[in-house]
């Protein structure tokens, strides 16, 4: 129960964040991704504001090993720069600047979107369960 209880506060911080800075206007991301355009550069503030706080998190959590709850935290990844990554991060970066909503602010204009936010939010969903599926594929075969 607690454990749910932490994640409804943290996405509730996360999502009052989200609004806050102004990352839930898709014009205002749109304007930040357009550097070759009328850039607008207040949401840089925004990502370096979360980059330094987790920076000092993810060096207490790597001390402590294991989460406020009890539950272990996985260990850090290795920071491989390969096709995979590079294709799907240029991939969610083209659909950001296209639509301006990633998937936190997308789960946050449900509240506010209309139909439009739905359905960007349903194709999301699709090709989040899509892309697990596929992954299973390519796993399951032998190599």
């Amino acid at each position: 129960m607690m454990r749910l209880f932490f994640a409804l506060l943290a996405g509730a911080i996360f999502g009052t964040g989200l609004m806050l800075s102004g990352m839930t206007d898709t014009s205002k991301v749109q304007g930040w991704l357009d550097i070759f355009g009328a850039w607008d550069p207040t949401l840089a503030f925004v990502l370096g504001g979360a980059i330094l706080p987790m920076l000092l998190a993810w060096r207490v959590a790597e001390r402590r090993g294991k989460s406020s709850l009890g539950t272990p935290i996985p260990p850090k990844p290795e920071p491989l720069l390969d096709a995979r990554l590079l294709g799907g991060s240029a991939l969610f970066g083209f659909g950001w600047a296209l639509v301006g909503l990633c998937p936190g602010p997308a789960m946050a204009s449900l509240s506010y979107g209309g139909w439009q936010g739905l359905l960007f939010f349903a194709a999301m969903v699709v090709g989040m369960i899509g892309h697990g599926r596929l992954r299973q594929r390519q796993e399951a075969r032998p190599a």
